[in-house]
């Protein structure tokens, strides 16, 4: 009995300092890595709401479910197939998020890098057009934007992110299966390692 309450007492303290650790410091290093992001899916899975009837959500592993959005131009963005067989990124934002505005030049970066045979970016504004269109206007992207409205059936959801926490990011590869997915900002350089399938 008595070893049992040492063991328990020791866990509590480790978590304990766990959570005064993040607390103090932030999430930042645990976040940044797989295991940190898979934990913190899980958990946030376990959590959210049921997702309504008929709605197919990406597992990971598994193929995404198709997606047709507008873009800004009102051309139509096909989610996996707008890649044509290459790995795609899908980076799900908006104009009044912090976070995702601190790594749009990253994520720009990135696009540019990788050029027309590299991995694919996309961004899907969960916002309101005229607003997508002016943040555009002070920071712009060479990369295709959609546009969807957010709300339990958005594309974030059907994405994996059950929560609608932002910025969200998913790998997808060039067969059209969920390889990753990434809650929090990137930092500079970060992507490169990240997006590798």
């Amino acid at each position: 009995m008595r070893t049992r309450t040492v063991v328990l007492a020791a866990l509590a303290a480790g978590v304990l300092g766990i959570v005064a650790g993040l607390a103090v410091n932030g999430p930042g290093p645990l976040l940044r890595t797989e295991f940190g992001q898979r934990a913190l899916q899980g958990a946030m899975t376990a959590v959210a709401p049921p997702a309504p009837d008929g709605l197919q959500v990406a597992v990971r592993g598994e193929p995404v479910p198709a997606l047709t959005l507008p873009g800004l131009d009102g051309s139509p963005i096909l989610i996996p197939d707008h890649a044509a067989g290459r790995p795609l990124l899908v980076n799900l934002w908006a104009s009044w998020c912090g976070p995702c505005i601190e790594e749009m030049p990253e994520l720009e970066r990135f696009a540019v890098e990788q050029g027309a045979n590299g991995v694919q970016v996309i961004g899907i504004a969960l916002d309101d057009q005229n607003a997508v269109e002016d943040f555009l206007t002070r920071i712009p992207v060479s990369y295709p934007i959609a546009i969807d409205i957010p709300g339990p059936r958005d594309a974030g959801v059907q994405l994996g992110n059950p929560r609608g926490v932002l910025p969200y990011t998913v790998l997808i590869g060039s067969d059209g299966r969920l390889l990753k997915q990434r809650i929090g900002p990137f930092t500079h350089g970060e992507i490169s390692g990240w997006a590798k399938p």
